[in-house]
């Protein structure tokens, strides 16, 4: 099997190198394109931790140039942003996975918790890219909504159970997430000395990942009661979620066989840490139950199951590859 010309759009960031580093590695993308809003460097030059690894030149972003060079792009932008290089990519047939908000959403939802949507049109054509939800659509897509990291952790959590759970009842998510999920940019909430020995929420309830959690499980936003935490670690989450539920069954034992045949769910019989996902695609699940109240704990790296692994995963169903292939599976241990 041939290899598939790839690109990055936007590497400047942390997911940016996150694919870099997955990419250079891959047996059978070759990254082909490189590009941010300034260009005139090298991704050694904007990620120093590359030197003597990967020195490729870093173009001025530019979707037409992108288009010549690459069979598949990965979007790695800010909301807003990422749109206006969709339509382009996709009409001279390049594959799209976007790592951002952008098409996560239906354009109702998505305006009313981000920005006016300048490409609904393609809003009717993306499919969302979870593949242990929509792994079959993923296959024959052309623009994949890569997940959020809150999401990915709570719905992986939460969908084995989703026939258990008491109509209407609240959905409590409660999740704590490492700083590099904020981006490079610095703000007054991600300073060293704000977030060193803290903890705190922020945007609890109405949070722009509830709505995506919501639509995705197929409940009201309402239902939905979110609330994430900075904690002071570079990269990590874990999620706590408490459903409550009614009949009779194991819950270890539900969740155990919803996932027995996918390869990037790990299920624990003890609570799931950080640690042991970190620097890879996995998502471990713990479920505890007492009474009508289902327990479950799920931890993911944020910027790889969370973003740039599970994009690599996407493009690989897009591309007919093994999902498997050229995907970290060994954690930063210690």
């Amino acid at each position: 099997m041939s290899a598939f010309n790839v690109g990055i759009i936007g590497a400047t960031g942390y997911t940016g190198l996150e694919l870099v580093k997955i990419l250079i590695k891959h047996p059978k993308f070759t990254l082909n394109y490189i590009a941010n809003s300034e260009g005139n460097t090298t991704i050694n030059q904007l990620h120093p931790s590359l030197n003597g690894v990967c020195e490729l030149k870093v173009e001025k972003a530019d979707a037409q140039e992108c288009a010549k060079a690459c069979e598949l792009v990965f979007l790695a932008l800010p909301h807003q942003t990422a749109m206006v290089f969709v339509k382009p990519l996709l009409a001279n047939g390049v594959k799209v996975v976007d790592l951002s908000a952008d098409y996560r959403l239906k354009q109702d939802a998505y305006e009313k918790f981000y920005t006016p949507h300048l490409d609904a049109e393609n809003l009717k054509h993306v499919v969302y890219g979870l593949p242990e939800l929509f792994r079959q659509e993923i296959k024959t897509a052309t623009l994949v909504a890569n997940p959020g990291c809150f999401p990915t952790s709570a719905i992986l959590g939460i969908l084995p159970f989703m026939k258990f759970r008491i109509a209407s009842s609240p959905i409590i998510i409660d999740s704590k997430t490492g700083v590099s999920g904020a981006g490079k940019k610095l703000s007054e909430v991600t300073h060293f000395v704000n977030v060193n020995d803290n903890l705190f929420a922020y945007n609890p309830l109405m949070h722009r990942h509830a709505p995506e959690i919501a639509e995705k499980l197929g409940v009201s936003f309402d239902e939905v009661n979110f609330v994430p935490h900075l904690i002071p670690l570079t990269r990590g989450m874990v999620s706590s979620i408490y459903l409550q539920v009614e009949g009779s069954f194991d819950a270890e034992a539900v969740v155990r066989e919803f996932y027995k045949d996918e390869r990037h769910v790990r299920i624990s019989s003890k609570p799931v840490d950080m640690k042991n996902v970190a620097g890879t695609n996995f998502c471990d699940i713990f479920v505890k139950q007492k009474g009508n109240i289902v327990f479950i704990s799920s931890a993911i790296d944020n910027l790889m199951r969370g973003a740039s692994s599970q994009a690599v995963v996407n493009a690989n169903i897009m591309m007919g590859l093994a999902e498997t292939m050229g995907i970290p599976n060994i954690a930063y241990v210690p």
